[in-house]
């Protein structure tokens, strides 16, 4: 059930979000990782101490160097720091892979509140990527950042979904753990269905890269040839059991655990 995902996002060098949690996802999923990184970041639990972007030309050629050689079924995009990065990454997309399922993942801010995203980049990122993208994947925050509307509740949560989807974005996973209150709601939008999706929160302070992981799942299941809503539904159950057996590292927001497996079955 191999599937290729070529990945284009951020390194942690803790090990729990980014390009790392992204390698470890894909292939827990039975998928096959590449990458090209975008930033490196000085990272750990208790947030971010350095971040040193790469050339926007060597990004280019490390997409180059895999998709006109091993190529690949979906791509993923993760922390895209500033709008030459975003540029470099969709012209590249548009020119190699223009018909591959694209998951973006706009990342604006790490798990710890750490910023991961340059003010004058958000326009980029909305005008470029977005429209690119199968299914773009925002948390709360990140959606009220792109929307300018403020998210309270459900009900705010479906207007933000439609606002994305008015910008160009095909299908929105806009996930509610910011939400308050014990029950949290993600929200799988396009402009023909709405699936709702409720589960009881998870006390734990081991969330760190729950976003990237929970996109790269997606990714692996459209590589793998689900479609959107079962690999949706797959990567929602994988990150959970994740969450739920989190090695308990570090003294801020930790890993999560991505050995675990789930039964891809019951997805088909």
């Amino acid at each position: 059930m191999k599937g290729r995902v070529l990945i284009c996002a951020g390194s942690d060098s803790g090990g729990g979000a980014g390009i790392q949690a992204d390698i470890k996802t894909v292939t827990a999923l039975g998928g096959y990782a590449m990458t090209a990184i975008t930033a490196l970041t000085a990272q750990n639990t208790l947030g971010v101490q350095g971040v040193v972007g790469v050339a926007p030309d060597f990004i280019r050629q490390q997409m180059r160097s895999v998709l006109e050689d091993l190529g690949a079924d979906s791509i993923k995009t993760g922390m895209l720091h500033d709008a030459v990065t975003i540029n470099a990454v969709c012209d590249e997309i548009a020119g190699l892979a223009p018909d591959l399922p694209l998951v973006a993942d706009p990342v604006m801010v790490a798990t710890s509140g750490s910023r991961l995203l340059a003010d004058d980049a958000m326009d980029t990122l909305r005008d470029r990527l977005l429209p690119m993208a199968v299914v773009i994947t925002p948390n709360i925050p990140e959606a009220e950042a792109l929307t300018g509307l403020t998210i309270t509740d459900e009900a705010g949560m479906r207007e933000a979904a439609q606002a994305l989807l008015a910008m160009g974005a095909r299908a929105v996973l806009l996930k509610g753990g910011h939400m308050e209150g014990e029950i949290l709601v993600d929200l799988l939008v396009t402009p023909q269905m709405l699936h709702r999706y409720e589960d009881r929160r998870i006390v734990t302070r081991h969330t760190h890269g729950t976003g990237c992981t929970l996109a790269s799942a997606v990714a692996t299941g459209l590589a793998q040839g689900l479609e959107l809503e079962p690999a949706v539904r797959r990567a929602r159950a994988y990150v959970r059991a994740a969450i739920l057996r989190a090695p308990g590292l570090g003294a801020g927001s930790g890993p999560l655990d991505h050995t675990i497996t789930v039964d891809t079955s019951r997805f088909d």
